[in-house]
């Protein structure tokens, strides 16, 4: 088998995004046709819900997370919390999510953060659905939030930037991490350190298309069909075969997200 030969899972991607309007089944083809043989969306706003349903229904290789994502704090509102507990028991997603806590962006109030944040556990918690969770300058106080489960979640911290330290918390919790453009740039030593000597188990693979296309698109719209490339650098890091990561990233996010696949 060759690169082209394996197949991949995009843990995120959000194809529901504008920048896909104008050409959005042929990135969906291309993906495909590079082995991507699906992929995870999570919703970022309440009012995507919709067009993400009805994306994710017309293409049986997608499927949808629904979700608060804390950059877009001032669109939530209270009442969208019990409207997503109506979306999550009707709709039966893959995960809840995209949720978390962002304290690099200015003007996000981390106290209505966390509470839109533990709402969203709760469901996740309350579902059995594995929570899809963004952390920026946040990873510790993810962690606080985690740990009063007391390991009745899973998931994944997407693109994951903290330090190895935190990881091993992570971990510990059953958490996966998930990387994607960011560690095919040289600078991001830290990060392809961690990805070198994580356990593989915690590992999957993402692309967060259309952001953080990897080091040689830099500037351009990112798309899933990138996957592919951003795991033969994971590959070289670990020195890995890229069958077997294709082989181990696909069972872990099949088993994370209890994908219908094969």
């Amino acid at each position: 088998m060759t690169q082209q030969c394996a197949m991949w899972i995009d843990s995120h991607c959000h194809l529901d995004a504008p920048e896909f309007d104008a050409d959005r089944d042929r990135v969906i083809a291309e993906a495909r046709s590079a082995g991507v043989e699906a992929q995870i969306l999570p919703a970022i706003r309440a009012a995507n819900w919709p067009h993400l349903k009805v994306l994710c229904d017309g293409h049986p290789d997608l499927f949808p997370a629904y979700g608060l994502h804390p950059m877009f704090l001032a669109d939530h509102r209270p009442e969208h919390l019990p409207q997503l507990r109506q979306w999550v028991e009707r709709e039966r997603p893959v995960a809840v999510g995209e949720c978390g806590l962002d304290f690099f962006v200015d003007g996000l109030d981390p106290e209505t953060q966390r509470d839109f944040l533990r709402g969203q556990l709760d469901l996740a918690a309350e579902f059995d659905l594995p929570v899809i969770l963004h952390a920026r300058r946040a990873v510790d106080a993810l962690l606080v939030e985690l740990r009063r489960y007391g390991g009745r979640l899973r998931g994944v911290v997407h693109s994951y930037s903290g330090s190895e330290e935190q990881a091993q918390q992570l971990f510990k919790l059953g958490f996966c991490l998930g990387i994607g453009g960011p560690v095919t740039y040289e600078r991001a030593q830290r990060l392809r350190r961690l990805v070198a000597r994580m356990p593989i188990e915690f590992l999957v693979l993402e692309t967060d298309a259309p952001d953080q296309p990897p080091a040689w698109s830099r500037g351009t719209r990112n798309t899933p069909g990138h996957l592919p490339d951003i795991a033969e650098q994971v590959a070289l890091l670990r020195h890995m075969d890229i069958v077997s990561l294709a082989r181990e990233t696909q069972t872990n996010t099949r088993n994370l997200f209890r994908l219908p696949i094969r």
